[in-house]
């Protein structure tokens, strides 16, 4: 046995899987005090360990996650397969319900809004014009998109209009195609095996980025960035938001990434565990929650909302 087992995935298993997955609550436990694994995900690079690419690289593969014996057994019989995979793909959960916690933000700036998300993946998030939302007072929108559901908190009222978007685009360093089954599949793979209703979600709003694709780019959220804004129409609010990416690349780079962001003129909305920009962000003290822990969300550097990392909640502060 391992004298200490993983710190990131016992992280995982306490702070993000237990109350929300039991599956993965158990496989990230069993993989964080099992020396062959441990030694296995060694041979990798740091940003390859992560549990959410394993575990969706082994439903990929046919791995049984149900339970964790046979997935360890299974882990070290297939682990040249498994290391091929991890070394190509990167995790990509592409969250349409985090809408439902950004709008609340987006209503704040004057419209129309030009949306530029940095690691948009499939670039669902792109359209919180065209989803429709239950935050508990009735359903607001009427896009075509799949209805958001989103428990609401706090002293605020609960948004009663979606924003005008004029103009969406996204980057990341490898955007996703949802035509190509192969990549909508991934994206499958990435959702927590008891999340029945982000899986129908993902499906309903993989069709309606088909059938209006955004603009996505390849690229580095710093270098890149630039760039792709210059091409937001003229009159439009930009907006450069991103939502679960921080914790994919380093701190001097999150700062350099803001920098960017203020220089452009643009305002900068944020969703993100609060330890990822607790030094860009006076975050206040989180709630006490059971489960996984809530993002902060924040509008140009102030926090306004405590939101559910998939977006099944939002505690509002402003």
């Amino acid at each position: 046995m391992l004298e200490v087992p993983d710190p990131e995935y016992l992280a995982f298993a306490r702070g993000q899987a237990a109350g929300s997955s039991p599956t993965y609550e158990r496989l990230a436990y069993a993989v964080a005090s099992d020396p062959q694994a441990q030694q296995a995900l060694a041979s990798v690079p740091v940003a390859k360990r992560q549990p959410n690419l394993l575990f969706g690289t082994g439903r990929l593969l046919g791995a049984p996650v149900d339970d964790p014996t046979a997935f360890l057994t299974w882990l070290a019989g297939n682990w040249t397969r498994v290391r091929a995979e991890l070394l190509t793909r990167s995790t990509q959960t592409n969250e349409a319900g985090r809408c439902a916690t950004l709008v609340p933000a987006l209503n704040l700036l004057p419209g129309p809004l030009a949306l530029l998300e940095v690691g948009a993946s499939a670039g669902l998030c792109l359209y919180p014009d065209r989803y429709r939302y239950d935050w508990g007072d009735g359903v607001v929108g009427d896009g075509p998109g799949p209805v958001l559901a989103c428990t609401w908190s706090g002293d605020a009222p609960t948004p009663t209009a979606v924003p005008e978007v004029v103009w969406r685009a996204g980057l990341d360093l490898h955007p996703l195609d949802l035509t190509d089954p192969e990549d909508l599949g991934w994206l499958e793979c990435l959702v927590w095996p008891e999340h029945d209703e982000r899986r129908r979600r993902l499906q309903a709003a993989a069709g309606l980025v088909v059938a209006d694709p955004p603009l996505l780019v390849t690229g580095d959220l710093v270098d890149d960035l630039p760039r792709l804004a210059s091409l937001a129409p003229a009159g439009a609010t930009l907006v450069v938001m991103h939502s679960a990416v921080l914790a994919y690349v380093d701190a001097q780079t999150r700062a350099r990434f803001v920098e960017v962001v203020r220089s452009l003129g643009a305002h900068w909305l944020a969703n993100e565990h609060p330890s990822l920009i607790d030094l860009l962000v006076a975050a206040p003290e989180p709630p006490d929650v059971v489960g996984p822990q809530p993002f902060l969300t924040a509008l140009d550097g102030t926090p306004i909302g405590w939101s559910g990392p998939h977006g099944q909640s939002y505690r509002a502060l402003t």
